[in-house]
């Protein structure tokens, strides 16, 4: 494998919108339980910390498990040859 494409590799895009959407909604309900206090300690800062990296994986439109596991549910266009 090149420099070039681990490079390419590295930060692709590889969520859809819909995916994208799902996470942001679930990271919105965790907070809403937590504001609400249905939950809290232990479980609350877990739930947290898991809504904290679902929202930050939405903005960028990357996930590093999909990676590992060669998942993309983004539909990405053919390119010409």
């Amino acid at each position: 494998m090149s420099i070039n494409t681990l490079k390419f590799n590295i930060m692709t895009k590889n969520m859809s919108n819909t995916d994208k959407g799902i996470r942001v909604v679930a990271a919105g309900a965790v907070a809403l339980l937590y504001y609400f206090d249905i939950i809290d300690g232990t479980l609350a800062y877990i739930l947290m910390a898991v809504a904290i990296i679902f929202l930050l994986t939405s903005l960028i439109s990357f996930c590093p498990l999909y990676t590992v596991f060669g998942i993309s549910t983004c539909k990405i266009k053919e390119q010409k040859k």
